[in-house]
Parts: C-alpha cells; structure tokens; sequence
C-alpha cells in the first residue's frame, strides 16, 4: 500500500481498519479520514448500537426472603456510543 499525505498537515497519515471500516489517521495532526461509504456505514453502526443498548424491559420478579441474592453483573465498560468502544 502506497504512502498517504495528510491534506491538513502534509503528516504521514495510517490506515486502521475499526468495526469493518478503514480509517486514516494522520499521525502528526490525528485527523481522521473517511470514504463515504465507510462514514455511512460507521453511521448505520451508530445507529443500530444504540437501538441495542437501549433500555431492557423485563418484569421484575416478586421478592421474598427466602429468595436467594442475585448473582453479581460482569464488570464490563459502559460506551456512550459505538464510536467509544471503537476508539475508547
């Protein structure tokens, strides 16, 4: 693969490929560079993330004491969007 300039700084700029999209980064400015293709698909990512991470309802089972205590949640990280956990 050819060597890419950055249009902003004239920096040597690399391409990371991130949730099925190739994104060029300019290593001296951080500017990133996207095809339309790869923006609207980044977009459509976006958007689905959030569908699936909205608010899950279930009906609350009755408590009683001599129920046992629910089993601790795994630790994982909380994105604010699907761009954070691609970038985070």
């Amino acid at each position: 693969m050819e060597t890419m300039t950055c249009p902003k700084c004239q920096g040597e700029m690399a391409v990371h490929r991130r949730g099925g999209v190739d994104i060029a980064q300019c290593g001296s400015c951080s500017g990133i560079f996207l095809d339309r293709a790869d923006r609207t698909s980044l977009v459509e990512n976006e958007n689905e993330w959030h569908l699936s991470s909205g608010p899950r309802t279930e009906p609350l089972p009755r408590i009683t004491a001599s129920m046992p205590a629910p089993p601790p949640s795994p630790a994982r990280p909380r994105y604010q969007s699907f761009l954070d956990g691609l970038f985070g």
